[in-house]
Formats: structure tokens, sequence, C-alpha cells
């Protein structure tokens, strides 16, 4: 806990002894979080993913608890949990709820009529609520306090364990749950804060201390120095806040705001007239938002309230939700809404505008202490252990965690901390830079510090910037005329000067008028209530504007008429506005300590110039607009041009691709085809040296034809510097001025004049300048040295004019080809084009394609296409392999899913390859019950023999009880167990069962997931009715085909592996898995696994496989399919085929599935309801889109058309022969 001031040093006369009895309540707490990877920003997928877990968690426990950072939020997250648990199961608790409203809510949850509460802070403290088993915290609630106080209101009874569950909602916010949970482990809490001597609540109690009776000043000024707040309060500032209340302050209006009456001579004080009213009714310290009140009629009942912006914005007829109940707006009001019941029609939800509360700065330590302690681990190797082992995180949560940063440690170099921070530099697509600052601080001093470094960028490139400020970043966004050393931006700022500059950019701020209004209420300058009325929020705005003009004129005076920086006015309340805005919503001290250390070296800078924003950067890039530090709207943002990627290793501007700088390289440089652009080019470059001329062909011509007609001229460069080197150079006669002042002493050959308008004077520093910004221009990446070599100049003259070039935002130096060793410069424009060229080389081989072209590559991907079905009984093996794993209906099989693969299929070819051994099939997850035989829907997979053991162990380990089967199904098992594998005749003798009822029997087992056969045969006849099955046999017969149950081959029982599996054994379980998987689509992510069993392995445990398959060079990651979330894999040769597809024209062909079929993606990948996965179910898809479907014998229209249209559609999902000359008839033929 952090060291509190005892009562003596609070300026109490006792001592006193804190005693800590070592008391900690054990608690539950823990980490959820979604099963695809979070992201900067969370995706509307990714939020129905959290949904489901809240509603989850929710029906497991009696009631429930879930605290949000926003009313808008508690509002949506209502109506979204409503939707899963039912309304009269949820409701909302926030301060804009009327109080009727939040006291229903509590006594419905105290009578356990809710499920759930989702609230606010408005829930938090002082509240008999009840008993509650389980508390959610959805998003970081900034503190550790906080927290614990949330944490603290479930498990109230004796024996009772308070439970809590964190819900991350971005990787930063991953990070900042998990340093939270760790300072709770620790013991550690948030200093506690309070206000020093608050001038404008000093003034409002004075004005209520005089309006009750006579006060000598210095009997006040004693009495209010008893309060802890103002033990220290200077008599200065005593003596200026009576003044202000007894002199007011003189607007247009006239006087306004004296409250007191002051005998200066006697040093008394008395009340003057309203006083005692204004204290009375507009007392008060919280400040007043400008809220339209809603009512509902009839009842003209006050439900809550709306942000102004919001209600100003709504019109007549809009439904909105408020407390989780939807409202239609009848009318607008002057302060008001008057709404009525909607019931129930679907709402938009308010939003409410409040400042962000910024996270404490004990927590911020915990996230820096967090991120050094893990970076120890990540080069140990065992950053997850330590998460799982040591910080107690669920292993979901830790491997996220481990994963993101050290993708980020890997791009940096190392984990940003309070002790060392780091400076990331990286291109936009608009050719400028974004500077990211990694300061983990938190938001109060990375505001601070980015205003000042705004103000700062502002003064010394003259460019107003635009700038956001996070928890942990802030990022300055840099046009094309910014260019610097990176190191140098931690020198911008001085802590002797630092406060100055923040408060002068503190004045152009929005934060200063808001905090000043709010002053001015509290200190009764601008009442609450005239006239026994409110004050409308837009007037009293007005009134602080002319408030402000009267104390502080500069602050709204036109610009332009100010010389240098506004001069502060010493007046009480200015003083208390300029330290809230300083103290209380930034932390000016904390940025000056950060100041001082990075001075005397005590934090470290690391920068980094990187191609694209490292993983860190990418949540201060979106930033919300509360964390902007100017005005311009988020649709203006220039952090919204900057492309991010999965993808983000630590290849920086030293790693730039070496094909990249060849190629900008070769297109800077001139291309000359005749004598004029030969001349073009010498203006351009500045110069051309003989050895270049003699390197491309045809120049050396084209420049003797310029000098015979006086246009260019060679001269022999003089050395200038004892390092440099004679040389000789070819010019343009407009630049003869430029090499006079740079060479005098060389002559011309041949001697030619220099046209009059460019006869001007240059000095030898500014020829020099303006010779290199040329050359720059048709180069690249150039070493100062070459640079020298070419001028036969000096490198430390050389070295000076880059640094001016640099000073201007021209060039940029680092090391940037592969093989530097000294610093290299380039011209900026050139640098972004070689890093749009590195970035985008692989961009371009895998862009993304559009869900309809992905459908059409799963139709030639497995096979369904017309040109794509194979043939002939050596494709069965091939088909097999890629439906490996997949369960479908035991009708579907042979009637949909193979013969549409396989366009002359036979039934005999799978039989053949169950009795060679090769194939077996089984239903891996046993059905909870015994009743019949296996219906034509018993999920049924066909794996190869070999690899059964793998499929069946993971469809079995969290199913390991029995299912209940009937005495003759157990006197077959029975029988079995005993004998071994039977054939249909012995096991007729050993269970003395009837045909019919043997038939069932093995029905009902191979139902239970309990018998296989050696063929397909058993299964194929154990599919029919059992009416059918006499007639069909002896049609059999007649035919002499091996076909009936007798034809099946030994019964058998299916076996669990007696052996334990082993860690190593799992993961090669889930890789051969996440092997199949990917042989099935070619492309995965994390959507597929919705169409696939729920038994597989969860895609967090995929992800794993994937990454170390992706890092051995086998499969491909990046974005292959456009409009998903989460990471996508691929196989090197589906990347191909996909770009060969999204290349094609459309054809208009119609492709019918069967609703068992793997590429039913209707509802899952592709939008829409799901259909159901049932042999009857058919969808239709035209060129990759999902156009109808077959449900229960109706067709339904999944896009809209024309009944021409429509009818084509329905004959092909009824199959009719010749109806389209574009669809496969697929399932109609199949050999017997």
């Amino acid at each position: 806990t952090p060291p509190q001031p005892s009562p003596v040093h609070r300026g109490g006369s006792h001592s006193c002894t804190i005693i800590d009895v070592g008391h900690t309540r054990p608690r539950d707490l823990a980490i959820e979080v979604p099963p695809v990877p979070l992201e900067a920003v969370m995706s509307n997928d990714c939020w129905e993913l959290i949904y489901n877990q809240l509603a989850a968690l929710i029906q497991q426990h009696r009631t429930t608890l879930v605290f949000v950072n926003t009313r808008r939020m508690a509002e949506r997250l209502a109506r979204h949990l409503s939707e899963r648990l039912g309304k009269e199961a949820v409701a909302a608790h926030h301060g804009s709820l009327a109080k009727e409203q939040r006291l229903d809510a509590e006594q419905r949850l105290k009578r356990g009529d809710l499920k759930v509460l989702v609230a606010t802070a408005s829930l938090e403290l002082g509240i008999d609520i009840g008993d509650v088993d389980l508390v959610c915290q959805l998003g970081s609630p900034r503190s550790i306090a906080a927290f614990l106080q949330r944490a603290g209101r479930s498990g109230h009874a004796v024996n009772g364990t308070p439970k809590a569950r964190l819900f991350p909602t971005t990787r930063d916010d991953l990070i900042e749950c998990t340093a939270l949970l760790d300072c709770v482990r620790r013991g550690e809490l948030d200093a506690l804060i309070l206000p020093p001597q608050p001038l404008d609540v000093l003034a409002q109690q004075i004005v209520a201390e005089v309006a009750c009776q006579e006060w000598n000043e210095d009997a006040l000024y004693t009495l209010v120095c008893r309060a802890h707040p103002y033990r220290a309060l200077p008599r200065e500032s005593f003596d200026a806040i009576v003044r202000m209340l007894a002199e007011g302050f003189t607007t247009r209006r006239g006087a306004r705001a004296a409250y007191i009456h002051r005998d200066a001579v006697h040093k008394q004080l008395r009340a003057r007239r309203g006083a005692r009213l204004t204290a009375i009714t507009s007392g008060g310290a919280i400040p007043d938002t400008a809220d339209y009140l809603v009512v509902l009629e009839p009842q003209a009942t006050v439900i809550g309230s709306v942000h102004e912006d919001f209600a100003v914005e709504s019109m007549a007829g809009d439904i909105f939700q408020l407390g989780n109940t939807s409202y239609r707006i009848l009318r607008v009001e002057r302060d008001r809404l008057r709404v009525e019941d909607a019931h129930g029609v679907p709402p938009s939800i308010p939003f409410w505008l409040g400042e962000a509360p910024g996270r404490s700065n004990e927590l911020s330590l915990g996230v820096s202490r967090l991120r050094e302690e893990i970076a120890v681990h990540i080069d140990d190797g065992n950053a997850l252990h330590w998460l799982v082992h040591d910080l107690g995180l669920n292993e979901a949560a830790a491997q996220q965690l481990a994963d993101y940063l050290t993708k980020a440690k890997a791009a940096l170099g190392v984990l940003p901390t309070q002790q060392t921070l780091v400076f990331e530099r990286f291109f936009d697509e608009s050719g400028g830079t974004q500077l990211v600052i990694h300061t983990p601080y938190g938001s109060r001093i990375n505001r601070a510090w980015g205003l000042a470094l705004r103000k700062r960028f502002c003064r010394q490139f003259n460019f107003e910037l635009q700038a956001a400020a996070t928890e942990d970043a802030i990022v300055l966004s840099l046009s094309t005329s910014h260019s610097f050393p990176l190191e140098e931006v931690a020198r911008y700022l001085h802590s002797n000067s630092a406060e100055q500059v923040l408060i002068q950019a503190l004045l152009d701020a929005p934060l200063f008028p808001a905090r000043w209004r709010w002053n001015a209420v509290t200190a009764l300058a601008l009442p609450r209530f005239l006239g026994g009325k409110k004050v409308p929020p837009q007037l009293q705005r007005m009134k602080s504007e002319d408030l402000l003009a009267t104390v502080f004129p500069d602050q709204v005076a036109c610009q332009e008429n100010i010389v240098g920086e506004r001069e502060i006015p010493d007046h009480p309340l200015v003083n208390q506005t300029l330290h809230d805005c300083l103290r209380e919503a930034m932390d000016v001290d904390g940025l000056l300590r950060i100041l001082r250390g990075l001075e005397d070296g005590s934090v470290e800078v690391v920068a980094r110039d990187l191609t694209a924003p490292s993983p860190l950067a990418a949540e201060v890039l979106n930033a919300a607009p509360y964390a902007f530090l100017d005005d311009a709207p988020l649709e203006e943002r220039r952090t919204r041009i900057v492309s991010t990627h999965r993808d983000n290793d630590a290849d920086d501007l030293g790693k730039l691709d070496a094909d990249a700088i060849a190629a900008v390289r070769a297109e800077a440089w001139p291309d000359v085809r005749h004598a004029d652009e030969m001349h073009e080019a010498l203006s351009v470059l500045g110069f051309v040296t003989a050895s270049e001329a003699a390197d491309n062909q045809g120049w050396e011509g084209w420049l003797q034809a310029l000098a015979k007609a006086q246009r260019a001229t060679r001269l022999q460069l003089l050395p200038t510097a004892p390092e440099a080197a004679s040389t000789a150079v070819w010019i343009a006669a407009e630049k003869l001025p430029l090499w006079q002042a740079l060479q005098p002493d060389a002559t011309p050959q041949p001697p030619i004049a220099v046209p009059a308008e460019y006869a001007t004077a240059w000095t030898r520093d500014d020829a020099l300048l303006e010779l290199i910004r040329g050359r720059l221009v048709g180069l690249g990446p150039v070493t100062e040295a070459s640079l020298a070599r070419a001028l036969a100049v000096g490198s430390d003259e050389v070295a000076l004019a880059l640094t001016r070039l640099q000073s201007e935002g021209y060039v940029i130096q680092g090391l940037f080809t592969p093989a530097a060793s000294e610093t290299e410069w380039c011209e900026r424009h050139l640098l972004a084009r070689i890093h749009r060229y590195t970035i985008g080389r692989l961009r371009r081989e895998i862009e993304p394609v559009s869900r309809r072209d992905l459908m059409r590559f799963l139709f030639e991907w497995q096979h369904l296409a017309p040109n794509a079905r194979l043939s002939g009984p050596e494709a069965l093996p091939a088909v097999l392999t890629q439906l490996e794993g997949y369960e479908a209906a035991a009708g579907a099989w042979e009637a949909e899913l193979l013969p549409a693969r396989i366009q002359d299929y036979s039934t005999h070819w799978l039989d053949e390859q169950c009795r060679a051994g090769r194939i077996s099939w089984n239903r891996l997850r046993a059905s909870g019950g015994g009743s019949g035989g296996p219906i034509r829907a018993t999920p049924i997979v066909l794996l190869p023999r070999r690899n059964m053991a793998v499929w069946a162990s993971m469809a079995r380990a969290d199913n390991l009880q029995d299912s209940l089967i009937s005495s003759r199904s157990q006197a077959v098992a029975d029988a079995l167990a005993s004998h071994g594998a039977l054939f249909f005749d012995e096991l007729i003798d050993a269970t003395r069962l009837l045909r019919t009822e043997l038939e069932d029997a093995l029905g009902e087992l191979v139902a239970a997931g309990r018998v296989t056969a050696d063929s397909f045969a058993g299964l194929r006849a154990l599919l029919l009715p059992a009416a059918k099955r006499d007639a069909h046999r002896h049609r059999k017969l007649r035919r002499n085909m091996l076909s009936g149950i007798e034809d099946a081959g030994r019964w058998s029982l299916l076996r669990p592996s007696a052996q334990p599996s082993s860690a190593k054994d799992d993961g090669e379980r889930i890789e051969h898995i996440a092997r199949s998987l990917l042989q099935r689509y070619g492309v995965v992510f994390w959507k597929l696994l919705e169409r696939e069993a729920p038994w597989l392995p969860t895609w967090r445990e995929l992800l794993r496989v994937y990454h170390r398959l992706e890092a051995r060079g086998e499969i491909r990651g990046g974005r292959f399919v456009e409009g998903l979330i989460g990471e996508q894999f691929a196989l090197p040769e589906a990347i191909g085929q996909l770009r060969n597809v999204r290349q094609r024209e459309p054809e208009g062909q119609l492709i019918c599935l069967s609703g068992c079929d793997p590429l039913n993606l209707v509802g899952t990948v592709l939008s829409g309801d799901r259909l159901p996965a049932l042999i009857g179910t058919r969808v239709l898809y035209e060129d990759g889109v999902a156009v109808a479907a077959l449900v229960a014998n109706k067709p339904q229209w999944l896009i809209e058309s024309d009944a021409v249209q429509h009818q084509r559609w329905r004959n092909a999902l009824l199959r009719r022969a010749g109806h389209d000359a574009g669809l496969d008839a697929v399932g109609l033929s199949m050999r017997r």
C-alpha cells in the first residue's frame, strides 16, 4: 500500500499508529479472452464472441454484476445481453438514469428478478444490492482501487470468496489487466491524492460563511486554515479571493458576482443581498453537464438524461435506448426530450461526452514492471510458463500476451518501460512520417508531453501537427517537411522551460475553457440558477467566455494582434484553472521528472526507424477522439492512412528490401533519349561526372552536342580539401554560377556564357547546398564520402550542407542499404517510395480476395467446380484425404459428398478401400442415448485407419462417459468384447438374436460410436429402413452384388487408447489436425472452425501450430480474404490459385451443394442465417454467391432477383436435368 501521511503531518495534534494485521481475503480473479486474438480495435465479430462468453458466465451464476467504463457501453452491452438472456433478466444502471430507474434496478437485483445488472461506477460504492455471485469488468478500470472495490461486490457471504473476471478489449488492455492482477497479488493500492487548496471551492465557502454571519478577515482565514486542504494557504491567495468576491467582475453587462461587502478599514466581511440565495441554489463542486432530460409521456415521468449533442442531432420519430428500454422521440424541446415507449423496436444507442479516466500512477508502474519482467523471460524462452505459473493467467490469455509482446520486442529491439523509452518513426501512405513515443506513464503525463511537443514542433517547423496521447504512447503526425535525427526529439523539451511551453499549448486546447467554466461555476462567478430557473448550458458557455474575456483578455483575443507569448494574469480563478489543467487533468510534475531523467541519463532512449508500425503502435494510431490533442476530426486524421499489418518484424530502415532500393535508384536516375532530355538531366541533377557520362550509352554524344550549342560545358574540378581528389563534371550553362562560387579556379571547356537571368551571385555554402540538393534527386541512399568525391570537396562541408537540408525536411539519414556500415542520406520522397516498394512487394503477391472469390476458389480446391471434378477409382483417396476428420451425416457421404467431387463415383470403390484397411468409418463423438439405428443424419467420419487414434482421442477427450444402450445392444457389445471381431452370421450365433434384432442392435451401437465394420457396406445396409431391407436384400441377391449387411465383413468394437497421452503426443495430434484443415480448405482462419466439429482443437491451439509452420516456411501467413478478423494462413500452392481465381471473370456458374457439405458456409464465413446441415437441405451458389437454398423442401431466396432468375434457381435446387448448362448435376449419377 502506498505510504499515506499520518495525522501529525496533516496538521493533527495527536500521534497515531497504523496497524496492519496482515489479513488478506482470498479472491478468485482471472482474465477472460475471446478465442480469437485481440487486436488494436475490436471488430464486431470479436464483440459477439465476448458477449457470448459473458452470457455463458452469467448463466452459470445466480446473480452477476457487469461493470463498464462508459454509459454508452452500459446501454450497448445491456441490449446484447438481453438478446441472449431475455429482456427481463438484464438491466442497466448508470448516472444518466433517473434515481427511480436506478433504485428499481437495484431492488430487482436484490429480489433475484435479474440475472445481470450492467453498471458504470454508479454502482461501485455505498449501495446495498444484495448477494452477487460474480463480477465481470469489461475493459480495464484504470485503477487498482476501483477494480478491488468492484470485485468486492461479490462473495458477501460469511465464507464467500469474491469472484471477478476481467475482459480486456484490446491487446494493450490485456497488458494493463495483467498488470492490474499482478498489483493486486502484490497487495498494492493507488495513492489517494487530495486537491491542494482549491481556490474555487474556497470562494464558494467564503460566500456561504459570510452569508450566515459577519466575519473578521483574520478570524475567517484562521478558520479556513484549520481545514486540511487549506493548511498551507498563503494569506495572499486568501486576500485575492476575498477581493474578487467583494469587487466582482466588470463585464459588458456591468459588475457581476460581487457577493460580500468588505470593510477594509476594520477587516470585516458582510454578505450582499442575494449572497445567501446564490450559495444555497448554486453551491456544490460537481461540474454541470449539458444534458437534456428525457421525459416519458403521458406519465410526464423523468426517466434519465442524454447529452446535449445527441439531443440536438435527434429528430421526432427516432428510436433510442435508455435503461435497456426503447423509446420513440415525440418532441425535442429546449432542455428535454419528450418520448414514448417504443415497445421493443430496435433502437440506436445514445452517447454522452466526458473526460476519459486516466490510468493511476501505481497501475502505470505495474504495466512498466510487467514489461520489464516479461522481456527477461522472452529472452529466456519461458515467457508463457512464467505468465501461467507465476502470474496465474490462464493459458489462453498468457498465450496472447506472450505472442503480442514477443512480436513487439522483435520489432523494437526492447520493450518500452518507464526507464527505457522508445521513439519510433515510420512512413505513412502520403509520404509523411508518424512519430510514436512509447511512454507507459499513463495518459495524464502523456497528454502533457504530447501538447508541449506539439507546440515545440509548431514553433520549430511552422506547421500545426496532429497529435494524440493514450496511456502508453504519444503519436505526432509529421508532414513531408519534417526531417530530423530521431534521437533529438528527446531533447526538444527542457525541464527548465517545459512548463511554460505547456501552458502556452494548453491555452489553445479545449481543456482550458471547459475547466475555466467549471471553476467559475463552483466559485459562484457564474450562478447555476437565475430567477428560480436553471441557466441553459448554451447561455452558461457564452457567459463563461465573456467572463474569461474580462479576466484574461489575451485568451480570447485575435492572435494576429498578440506579439510573442500570451501573458497570464495573476487572478485566483485563472491560477486555479491552470492548476487543474496542469496537475489534475495532466501531470506536469511527472513530465518534468521524466525530462530531468532524460537530461541526467537515468531514463534511456531507444530510437527506431521502421518500415511499418510496430505492434505497440497500433493502438495509438487507432486512438479514440478523446485522446486527440488537436481539433482535427476523426475522418481527417493522418494516422488513418497508416497501413498496419499483422507481420510486423524487426525490419528497420537499415533492412529495406535491396530490390526496392535498386528499383527506386533506377527510376530516379534520368532516362535520356535526346539532347534536350540530357540538358534537363543536367539541370535537375546539377551535374554528371565524366565517368557517369561514359557509363550511360549515348550520353557523351548528347553532351558534346550541348557543348557545341553553348548549352553545356565540362569542368575539371580541383580538390578543395586534403582528402578530395580531382574529377571532371559536365554542367548546364544555367548551373555555371553555382560552380563558379564552389570552384572559382575551374575553367569551363569549352568556354560558355551564363544566361542573363541566371547570372546570380552565390555564396560557397549556398552553392554547395543547392548542388547536393539536386544530386540527391537522382541517387537514392548515398554516403557523405560519395557526394564529397563527386564534388571534389571535403566531407565536413558535405555534412554541414546535409544537416541544413535535414532541418528543411528534405533528406533523412540512416542505414538504409542492407550492407551499409556508415550513415547514408536519402531524399525523403525517394525513401518513402523505397518504403512503399518494400512493404508492397508481398502485399501485391497476396492481395486479399473477396469472399465471393474465396468460394470460387474453394469449389475448385475441393473439386466441386465442373472443370475441377475428378474421375476414376484413384480419385477417391485424394478426396477422402481432403475430407479427413470432417463429420457429415451418414446418408450424405455416398448420396452427396463423394459424387459431388467424383463424377463417376461407384460404391464398391469405398468398400475396397475399407476392406484393404486404408479407410475406416466411425462415429467419433458418442451420442447420449440408445434409441434405434443410425438414422441418415448420424455424423460419421471417413478416416485413414492409421490416423483413427489421432481423431478419436481428440473427440473423446472431453466425452469419456459411455452412452446408455439397450440390453440387446449390450449383448452384442459383450459378444464382441469376448470373441473379438465377428462376422454378421457369427454375431447371430453368439447373441441368439433375430436378424432384424441384430441389425437394430448394430445400428444402435454405430449411433453410440461403439462399433465399426471392415466395409462401408454394413453401414450402407443399416441406413435403409427396416421394412425395405428384405426387399432390398433379395434384389441384391438376384443381381449377385456384394452390398448387403452380410458383405460388411467383420464387426468390431472401437477401443480407446490404453496409453496415456503425453504433451508431445497432444502436440503431434493438434499439428496433424491443423495440417488436415489446411488440406481441406487451402486457406484457414478462425471462422472456418464454426463449420467443423465442436471437438476440434481451439483456434488458439491451432494458431501455435500455424505460427510454427509459418516460421519453417511451410505455409504463409497474411491477409488472404478481406473482411475477416484474426490471422489467416494458406498453403503456398493455394495462394497462386487464389490469385488466378481473382483474375478470372465470373461465368454465371451454378453449383448446388448439400447442407452437409463442408462448403455450406452460409451464416459463418458468408453473411446470412445459418442453413441446417441436413441431408435434405441444399444451398445454391452462382459464381461464389449463395443465391438460394432448399430447406424442408421449400426454396428460399437468399438474394433478390426477378421471376425468371428465381425459376432458374428453383430448377437448380431441385436438380432438374437439362435446366441450365451452367449447373453441374451434383449427385444425380452414382454407379452401383
